[in-house]
Formats: C-alpha cells, sequence, structure tokens
C-alpha cells in the first residue's frame, strides 16, 4: 500500500535539464573550457558538491567547488526567473496526489533552488518536505535523498511511491525499495534496463491515474 509520494524536480515537474546544461556550459565558457553534452549526461543525478567537482576537474580549475556551485546556481535562478519550464500535467499531479497522500521534493537542485521553484510555480504548500540531496550525502543513483524524504514523510520506503525521470532517479528509487513511477524526459531518456525496473511507465505526466498508486 502507499501511503506517501515523492516527487523527483528537474526532468520530472520541469524540462530544466535543458536550463542545466546550458548554465553548465556557460560557466565552462567562461572558465575557457568546453561542456559537451556527454559531460552533462555524466553527471545526471550528482548533487552540487558532485557535479562541481566533475568541473573542476574537467577544466582544471584550482577554484573552490563553492565558487562553481554559486556561479552555475545563480545562472540557473536567472533562467528561471525568465520563465519556468514547468512540464503538462506537473502542477494538476502535484495538487491531486497531495489531497491524497502526504508528499515530499527529493532533487538534486541546491535547496534554494527547490523553494524558489515550487513557490513559484505555486505549489509550495502542497508539500511536507523539500529534500536536496546537497544535505543528505550522495546524489543519486545512491538512495540517500529518498531515504531522507522518507523519514520527513515519517513512513516506510516500501509504502512511498517516487516520480522519477532519469536512470539516476530510477536505480535511486529502486536502491530505496520505493515503488517507481517513471516519466522519462524526452531530452535525456532513462537507459532501456533502468526503465525495465519502474514499476508504472508514463508517456508524460498527463497520463497519471490515481489508481496507478492503489
Amino acid at each position: 500500500m502507499v501511503r506517501a509520494v515523492i516527487f523527483d524536480l528537474d526532468g520530472l515537474l520541469l524540462d530544466s535539464e535543458v536550463y542545466w546544461e546550458e548554465a553548465r556550459r556557460e560557466y565552462c565558457l567562461s572558465a575557457g573550457c568546453d561542456w559537451r553534452a556527454k559531460d552533462e549526461l555524466g553527471v545526471k543525478g550528482y548533487n552540487s558538491a558532485e557535479w562541481a567537482q566533475a568541473i573542476r576537474s574537467h577544466c582544471g580549475l584550482t577554484v573552490e567547488p563553492a565558487g562553481i556551485i554559486g556561479a552555475v546556481t545563480d545562472r540557473m535562478r536567472g533562467l528561471y526567473e525568465k520563465d519556468l519550464p514547468l512540464l503538462p500535467g506537473a502542477v494538476d499531479v502535484v495538487r491531486r496526489v497531495a489531497r491524497e497522500y502526504p508528499i515530499a521534493v527529493a532533487s538534486s537542485s541546491p535547496p534554494q533552488l527547490i523553494e524558489f521553484v515550487t513557490t513559484r510555480a505555486g505549489i509550495r504548500e502542497c508539500f511536507q518536505a523539500l529534500v536536496s540531496a546537497d544535505t543528505v550525502g550522495r546524489g543519486k543513483p545512491a538512495p540517500d535523498v529518498f531515504l531522507a524524504a522518507a523519514e520527513d514523510l515519517a513512513t516506510p520506503p516500501a509504502e512511498i511511491a517516487v516520480f522519477e525521470d532519469s536512470t539516476a532517479g530510477i536505480l535511486a528509487g529502486r536502491a530505496a525499495g520505493m515503488r517507481v513511477i517513471a516519466v522519462p524526459n524526452p531530452h535525456y531518456p532513462p537507459a532501456p534496463d533502468a526503465l525495465a525496473r519502474a514499476d508504472v511507465v508514463l508517456g508524460s505526466l498527463l497520463e497519471f491515474r490515481p489508481d496507478m498508486l492503489i
């Protein structure tokens, strides 16, 4: 039985993965190096410290990771202020699920961006908890962020359903022992072997039905 629900953010509620690639590419260009699509794919699911260290190594920088995180996060907030790229059905599904279950966000985004995005989208009050992988240890595919959200929801992992879009997120949900509803992002679709491990696969959030949580 599902008693609580966790939502990913980037690529699931927001079509923001292209924003992250743009922000990291712009930062790397400013530092004199290239950030390619394969580099971006390699950091999907990473928390801020992990992807900042990847950029630092990739570009041979001496700047501290905190400086990289701050610069990229500022770029992301600027992009969100111009246009918040909510995916079809995102707000409706969050509000519908929140009427029946306690819900949380478990994201690899920095805490301040999670707070900004959910507030700007008008859904902040729906969530009992906003959990960032930056504050719990390892990023996805490690289950840390989902297990921390389960603690905040006071619900055993086996009684939680998680909505995810990526390879790292699906594997993290499975590692946490949760029911996984996969909604593949078209820009960075999950690997077929990871997608096969999801309990439910949707073409978009518009296909969600409440009975999928029973």
